[in-house]
């Protein structure tokens, strides 16, 4: 290498580590994982110059990029309504659009997150999950998620789901706590 790409590499990397860690489009700063599909670890890396960037947190946990997708919710679903909605068991495959639809838009959040790797390696997930009101296939709540499904981030929306159906936890509540960090949301629940 040049001593002219290794001064460059060492700024960039130096101006990538002093960037706001906390900022929702901090570039190229993640390196999560998850276990993907063959067992192996897929990798979440954001390639410079995407568009979208992952966000990491403790627990090397993955976050989509908030500006890229900061979810959207499904208006058919609403607090007075979730009895016949997302606290009906099945409902959430009434909704659901099938793979045929999701994978090339799933190829293109990848591209657009600059996700690296095989496509089965990462689920195709719904920011707002779709038992919380989450809306079923607008881009702003689909992002691709390191690893294999299922995945920490289920268990979170089922017990989020549970929350709002048992009346301990408003839809629109957690719908904000899954949206600001799914890792933290369901603090403070019983």
């Amino acid at each position: 290498m040049s001593t002219r790409i290794v001064g460059g590499l060492a700024v960039t990397l130096l101006l990538v580590g002093c960037a706001d860690a906390g900022g929702p489009s901090s570039p190229a700063r993640h390196q999560g994982s998850g276990a993907a599909s063959n067992g192996q670890l897929a990798q979440a890396s954001s390639v410079p110059g995407a568009a979208c960037h992952y966000r990491q947190v403790a627990g090397n946990q993955t976050l989509p990029d908030s500006s890229c997708t900061p979810g959207a919710t499904n208006p058919a679903v609403t607090q007075a309504d979730i009895g016949s909605t997302i606290c009906v068991r099945g409902w959430t495959k009434t909704i659901r659009p099938p793979a045929s639809e999701t994978e090339p838009q799933k190829r293109k959040s990848m591209r657009r997150y600059g996700a690296t790797g095989s496509a089965g390696d990462f689920e195709f997930d719904h920011l707002i999950s779709l038992e919380l009101g989450g809306a079923p296939d607008d881009q702003r709540n689909l992002w691709p998620e390191p690893g294999a499904s299922p995945n920490a981030k289920d268990g979170v929306e089922r017990a989020l789901n549970q929350a709002v159906c048992t009346r301990r936890l408003t839809l629109i509540e957690a719908q904000r706590r899954i949206t600001a960090d799914w890792t933290t949301a369901t603090q403070g629940v019983a």
